[in-house]
């Protein structure tokens, strides 16, 4: 049986603007994993808060047809978060009263911790805080767009070492009237590498003191998450890596940190016949999504190694899942496995998903001479607008 979680006393309910969540948890956007079939899979073990894949403002405005399908939410989700990456306050406002007046998301996330180099280069994602003037733009005229809808702000804790932003950010979204702030404790410079800095969460939270701090980085168990809580005095955890393969996750912490009711009262047995339905069930919500089946079953494939890792699942079985090209195939290649095999402890737990390394950030030219934008950060800014790649 997969380990039991340490037993603590429930949390108190976690409340962003006037959404209660049953747990303190939400599902962190990662691109090409948070999509319906995913959030709805999680959402069937556990209870939280499941955003959406990252949306770049700009095809949302345009109105790009794969943009459109992103944000577009299964009746059984509620309530419905999306997140939003934006690095022009005009943009990211008409985004923002876009989803609002067409009655399309119940909380709104902007992202401000994307470490990838061709976002960063651009002046977005976790370079974008840098500019204190740009960033209390973005988040005052997204939150005053958002009214009653909760706008909430999810960052990294700088671009390096040097330059840390976190803290002047998270007063400053306070001050602008977001609903939360969430860390996670890495700057853009680590990428996901090495191991993720609690304490800057815990100086966050006795800096941010009217909004409820989350907690990101290095969650892989519910014993993870509820440490998280105690050492740092976060009002919640954002959890990402950690669930992939492990949807249940959300069940252990619900069970961990949740109210009465957050999640069946038994601890999941993680056999490997478990395993293999939640790998079917993944797959076949992924064809529902899709509407295509031969692409639901592609899209699957990235997961296999996350689902069985650990398991007694060798490699010609599991090279025949990541080229199956139907839910029969899969159903006849799940049909030979050891449903009775136990969970292998140790073997299956940490980390899940690529770390990378620690890197120089790629920025503008001349990006760190000054917090306030030049003539050339606002040039590298507009570029950055145009990419419309539908998140």
């Amino acid at each position: 049986m997969e380990r039991v979680t340490t037993a603590l006393a429930p949390a108190p309910t976690l409340r962003i603007g006037p959404i209660e969540l049953d747990a303190p948890v939400v599902l962190a956007p990662m691109a090409g994993i948070t999509n319906t079939a995913f959030r709805r899979l999680c959402r069937e073990y556990g209870a939280g808060l499941y955003v959406s894949e990252m949306i770049t403002t700009r095809a949302l405005v345009e109105r790009n047809a794969t943009t459109m399908r992103l944000i577009t939410h299964h009746e059984s989700e509620t309530p419905r978060s999306i997140q939003l990456y934006g690095v022009d306050p005009a943009t990211t406002e008409a985004a923002v009263r876009l989803l609002v007046e067409e009655d399309r998301a119940d909380h709104i996330d902007l992202n401000f911790g994307c470490p990838v180099p061709k976002v960063t280069r651009k002046g977005g994602g976790a370079a974008l805080p840098w500019k204190l003037g740009l960033f209390r733009d973005i988040v005052t005229r997204a939150a005053r767009a958002a009214g009653d809808i909760p706008l909430t702000v999810k960052m990294r804790k700088g671009i390096d070492a040097d330059h840390l932003t976190y803290l002047d950010a998270g007063r400053i979204a306070e001050d602008a009237g977001v609903a939360a702030v969430a860390l996670h404790a890495r700057t853009a410079s680590e990428f996901y590498s090495g191991q993720a800095d609690w304490s800057a969460i815990a100086r966050l939270k006795e800096a941010v003191t009217g909004v409820p701090v989350l907690g990101n980085g290095d969650i892989w168990s519910a014993d993870d998450a509820a440490r998280m809580m105690d050492e740092t005095g976060c009002d919640g955890v954002v959890v990402g890596r950690g669930c992939l393969g492990r949807p249940w996750l959300f069940g252990d912490l619900a069970r961990a940190l949740g109210g009465p009711g957050a999640a069946p009262a038994e601890p999941v047995d993680a056999t490997l016949g478990f395993v293999s339905r939640a790998f079917r069930r993944h797959a076949e919500l992924l064809v529902e999504f899709f509407e295509d089946e031969d692409r639901g079953c592609r899209d699957i494939r990235k997961h296999v190694a996350w689902y069985f890792k650990g398991y007694p699942v060798g490699g010609e079985l599991r090279a025949s899942l990541a080229t199956a090209s139907s839910l029969a195939e899969i159903d006849d290649l799940l049909a030979t496995l050891d449903a009775d095999a136990p969970y292998p402890g140790s073997a299956a737990e940490g980390q899940r998903g690529r770390a990378g390394t620690p890197k120089r950030p790629a920025l503008p030219d001349r990006w760190l001479e000054s917090r306030e934008l030049s003539a050339e950060a606002t040039t590298a800014i507009a570029e950055a607008e145009l990419d419309h790649s539908g998140g």
